[in-house]
């Protein structure tokens, strides 16, 4: 499979694709407003401790307190023995795998799971350190854990923890045997390492400088944590372009090229460093025409933007995003005769189960995912579809489950959530409706003013209000000889001033009161 890294930058936005074979199957957006922060490490303060969902909620500054489960806390006493100026080894069951990377220990016997979860004991208002596991998605905040790893190029520093592990995708015997015995004779006493995929054939001094900054910037954290107070960044991870490049640029990948001068000698600077021998595989792009229009990345973030799909066959997928899952249909599109039904039926399916492991790899979809395929009768073709999406989800690098078809011909996928769909990198939610897609009629909308002003007539004896509504409801409210306004301020004996707001959504109006000076709109709901 060929593999290539394209990547996009402008002063606003950086924007990385993944391609394979020549067609994008991974993409990674960045702006100002919608930084990375999976892997950012934060001094912060516990909020609420709810032992009935086995969690608690940790203040780290952001808008929304952190979750963090109990299977994700470490030991207390980890964190404590950072105030020590004498600090004895200390074992945690960390989760060694880093959010960044797909990279596990071989022997994972000591990582909880929901249903071992430890005895936790954490107090509210007090300090704990802790690492995001995933970003902040709709309306709930980052999920964090207290067992901190630190990713390098070749390793990923398990400060507590004394254990050494190796990449499963490593499958020298030797080198792996080679590995781990270099990594345990220079690891510091009290540190664990997981050895990654990459550091397979490199040398002693390329492992030990790439640990010894790892430890250095781990002991720049233990310093932060005694003179900073909660809630606080401690912690930083690369940026999206530095970590794609950090754990993506393996020997699969052919080339990366980049359209911005700057950024392509600090990667090569980079790769000079790590990987000198992978440097004439870093291109910088000199075309007039713009980047992801060479590769037709362009036209692929449109589509990503559409919920409906085209298949080659003439088939399509539709894909609905809804609170609690996405649901894909697969549709035909042609009518096939009856007798050729089954076999144009699986054909399309085919071709649809490899394209939804695409879109879901492209989108980033996380949680539970419905794929409502064709009907199909026959058994061993429902099988095949099956089977065709385990094949296609080894691609992935996130966490995938995947369920045989059921009776109704729909197939159940889980996917690992670490970031917020691509798709909100480029949109956002409609201020109108909302996302919804629907927005409240006017006249119901102006039904529920006259509702809130015969509430507020009932209690009040004030005549003078300011009524702020969408620039829509404003244009109706205005309408006919004698208008909407009008009748209402006669009907209600009370004087409206009307104020246009576009920020308002359609659906939503103000009262302000001249006599009271304030808002009191929530007062006459």
């Amino acid at each position: 499979m060929k593999k290539e890294i394209i990547i996009n930058s402008t002063a606003n936005e950086h924007r990385i694709a993944i391609l394979e074979d020549g067609k994008p199957a991974e993409l990674f957006v960045e702006t100002p407003g919608k930084s990375r922060n999976v892997g950012d490490i934060y001094l912060g303060s516990v909020a609420k401790v709810m032992p009935g969902i086995k969690a608690a909620f940790v203040n780290i500054g952001m808008e929304q307190d952190a979750f963090l489960h109990f299977s994700d806390v470490g030991s207390i006493e980890e964190f404590n023995s950072l105030f020590e100026e004498d600090d004895d080894e200390k074992e945690a069951d960390a989760i060694a795998n880093n959010v960044t990377t797909t990279e596990e220990f071989e022997e994972r016997k000591n990582i909880r799971s929901p249903q071992n979860i430890p005895q936790v004991n954490l107090q509210k208002g007090q300090d704990i350190l802790v690492q995001i596991t995933k970003e902040q998605i709709g309306k709930k905040g980052v999920r964090v854990r207290s067992a901190i790893s630190l990713p390098g190029r070749f390793l990923v520093l398990i400060p507590f923890d004394g254990k050494v592990g190796v990449s499963k995708k490593l499958t020298n015997f030797k080198e792996k045997r080679r590995l781990r015995k270099l990594i345990r004779g220079i690891l510091p006493e009290g540190f664990g390492a997981i050895i990654r995929t990459v550091a397979e054939s490199k040398t002693e001094d390329m492992l030990k400088e790439d640990l010894e900054d790892l430890i250095k910037t781990w002991h720049n954290i233990e310093k932060l944590v005694k003179t900073e107070k909660a809630p606080a960044l401690i912690y930083k991870d690369m940026d999206t372009t530095s970590s794609v490049i950090r754990d993506l640029f393996q020997d699969t990948v052919e080339r990366v090229v980049v359209d911005d001068k700057k950024l392509y000698k600090e990667i090569r600077s980079y790769v000079q460093w790590i990987s000198p021998d992978m440097l004439n595989r870093i291109e910088y792009f000199k075309d007039r025409e713009p980047i992801f229009d060479k590769y037709e990345i362009e036209k692929e973030i449109q589509v990503l933007l559409s919920k409906k799909v085209w298949l080659k066959s003439g088939g399509y997928l539709y894909i609905e995003k809804t609170e609690a899952m996405t649901v894909i249909d697969v549709n035909s599109g042609r009518y096939a005769a009856k007798k050729e039904q089954e076999l144009n039926s699986l054909r399309t399916n085919l071709e649809a189960a490899r394209e939804v492991c695409r879109q879901i790899r492209l989108r980033d979809i996380g949680g539970l995912v419905i794929v409502d395929f064709i009907d199909l009768d026959d058994e061993k073709n429902k099988k095949k579809i099956y089977d065709e999406i385990k094949k296609e989800v080894r691609r992935d690098r996130a966490k995938v489950t995947v369920l045989p078809m059921t009776e109704f011909g729909l197939v159940q996928i889980t996917r690992q959530r670490v970031r917020q769909s691509v798709q909100l990198s480029f949109s956002e939610s409609c201020p109108m409706c909302g996302g919804t897609g629907l927005v409240q009629s006017k006249t119901s909308t102006i039904n529920q003013i006259e509702r809130w002003i015969r509430r507020f007539k009932s209690d009040k004896r004030e005549f003078r209000l300011h009524l702020h509504v969408n620039p829509i409801i404003a244009e109706f409210l205005l309408q006919g000889t004698i208008s909407r306004l009008m009748k209402m301020q006669i009907k209600f004996f009370v004087k409206l001033r009307l104020i246009s707001d576009s920020s308002m959504p359609a659906d939503e109006f103000k009262f302000f009161s001249i006599k009271q000076q304030k808002d009191i709109t929530d007062q006459y709901k």
